[in-house]
Formats: C-alpha cells, sequence, structure tokens
C-alpha cells in the first residue's frame, strides 16, 4: 500500500521541480527528502524525477503518475473535512416524511430549500406518507422528522405545532358556488365530499369531520382521493366539492374554483413530528430552520 505520506513528498517535489525548496515546504532536510523520493521510486517501479546538478524534471512515467496521485490526496482530504462535518453533525442523512397537502406550503419549499443551502453536506430524502403511516415511521426510525396534521399516537413521537392554516372550498368552476364570493359548510353539504380514503388514518379528514360535527351540518361523503392532486382532479371533473388548505390554491387547475369560508374555525393544524428519544444535531437544525421561516412569514 502506498504511503500518503511520500505521495505528498512527490506531488511537492512535482510542483517545485527543486528539492531544495521542496524540503523547506516539507520543513525536512534535503537529504530525507531525497531518501523518501527513492523509496517511492523503488516501490513504483519506475523513476518519477530525472535529475542532474542543476535541474530536477518529470519522467513521463511520473507526469502519467501526477494527477492519481493529487487524486488521492484531494479524496484523503475531502474525506477529513467530511468527518469533521459529520463528528459536527453538519452532514449526514436526513429522512422526511411528509403528507401531500403539506408539500404546496410555501413553508414546505422555503424550509427544505433554506436548510438545502445552509447544509449542502446532508442528504435530504423526502418521503410522502399517509398520515396514518408517519407517526409510526418517525418512532421506528424509518423517519428523522414528519411533517403531519394528525397528532401522534405513540409516547415514543413528539409534536410539535406549527400552527393552523386556513382551509377553503375547492368547488367545480360550472358549480353555482363558484359565484359565491364566500361559501358555507351548509351550502356545501348539498355536494359529495371528497376526502381521503379512511385508511389513511388522514389529519385533514379528521379536522373536516370535527368541522362538519361541531357545526353540525351533515356531511355527504363522495369520491375517494388518494392525494391532494387527485382531489383537486375530482373536483375539476365535477364528482364533488372538497375542503383543502389555502396552500392548494397553487394548484391552478383548469376547472376548479377556489372560495373562502364563511366558518372562522376552518382550519387544519400543522405539526412536526421528532422520536422522543432519538434527536439528533440534524434534527434540532431543521427545527430550527422552520421556527426562522415561521417567523419569516409573520
Amino acid at each position: 500500500m502506498l504511503d500518503l505520506r511520500k505521495l505528498r513528498y512527490f506531488l511537492t517535489v512535482a510542483e517545485e521541480l527543486h528539492f531544495g525548496r521542496a524540503a523547506l515546504r516539507l520543513h525536512l532536510a534535503q537529504p530525507p527528502l531525497t531518501r523518501q523520493i527513492s523509496a517511492l521510486e523503488a516501490e513504483l517501479g519506475f523513476k518519477l524525477f530525472d535529475r542532474t546538478s542543476r535541474t530536477v524534471s518529470l519522467t513521463a512515467q511520473g507526469r502519467s503518475f501526477l494527477p492519481y496521485a493529487r487524486g488521492v490526496l484531494e479524496q484523503v482530504e475531502l474525506a477529513q473535512v467530511i468527518a469533521g462535518k459529520l463528528a459536527a453533525g453538519t452532514a449526514g442523512q436526513l429522512a422526511l416524511g411528509y403528507v401531500s397537502s403539506i408539500a404546496l406550503s410555501d413553508l414546505f419549499s422555503q424550509t427544505i430549500q433554506t436548510f438545502a443551502q445552509r447544509f449542502p453536506d446532508v442528504q435530504l430524502t423526502l418521503v410522502e406518507c399517509a398520515s396514518g403511516n408517519l407517526g409510526a415511521q418517525v418512532a421506528d426510525g424509518r423517519l428523522d422528522i414528519g411533517l403531519s396534521r394528525l397528532l401522534p399516537q405513540s409516547n415514543a413521537v413528539q409534536a410539535l405545532s406549527l400552527g393552523e392554516e386556513r382551509l377553503v372550498a375547492a368547488v367545480s368552476s360550472d358549480s353555482p358556488l363558484a359565484r359565491e364570493s364566500v361559501v358555507s359548510l351548509a351550502q356545501l353539504s348539498a355536494y359529495p365530499l371528497i376526502l381521503f380514503p379512511a385508511d389513511y388514518v388522514s389529519g385533514l379528514n379528521q379536522s373536516i369531520e370535527q368541522l362538519y360535527r361541531h357545526h353540525a351540518v351533515p356531511l355527504r361523503a363522495g369520491p375517494i382521493g388518494r392525494q391532494i392532486t387527485s382531489i383537486i382532479a375530482l373536483v375539476a371533473a365535477g364528482q364533488g366539492v372538497a375542503l383543502v388548505p389555502q396552500c392548494t390554491q397553487s394548484l391552478m387547475n383548469k376547472g376548479v374554483t377556489y372560495r373562502p369560508l364563511v366558518e372562522a374555525d376552518a382550519c387544519a393544524k400543522l405539526l412536526v413530528l421528532t422520536a422522543a428519544e432519538r434527536k439528533g444535531v440534524l434534527v434540532d437544525a431543521f427545527l430550527t430552520v422552520i421556527a426562522e421561516t415561521l417567523q419569516q412569514d409573520r
């Protein structure tokens, strides 16, 4: 195995093409440097330098070997830098789970952008999940952080509230509701309501169902959409109405009109989930970025 120290000596001599100057840079006496280069040449089986009493030049083999030696040393230096960042918690991997209704929010995109800029050596993996699975994946370590609208059922998961997001009505542009400036739950109750599947244990579904119960308005269940985009597509197709977070309005689907709700309590939770016992430096850093983004938006 090649000695990294000897490779550094070779690189320095190749840059200086003078053993005396190279020795000064390396804080060595010239004779030991000469011996180390000779030993490296013996290991390699070819001469690296042609030497006379006045000049030093790279041999053809030395010129060919130089970029490989430089590449090895650069990789070693990079490994040392990354090791330091890993030790400091500024490099590594972070798995972020989220529900589809959050992915459209400015908070989501701004937080990810800021985090990626601040921690370029962190590999951030994004995983879209149903609410019912999100907490379990945070608890067992498959996810480091979860962005959800559903409070976890396990003590192994901590939930931090990021506030609430207003709900708006998504209606077909052909519907009479599209001509209203605002709509009420009573008006919406005349139409099938498009929701996520029951097996998603959706936090958004939960908020909507609680809202209907609180206002004593009958909920007429309609088709099922497995993503927020599919729910909006069903609305556009005239299959019903939907209550969605206001960030969904960024989906400017043809045939869909968004209208605010009369009910002031028409909101959905926004939560960040972390494992109670496994918080690391990167998790704390991500939470800091979320907090900063929220503060900027207020």
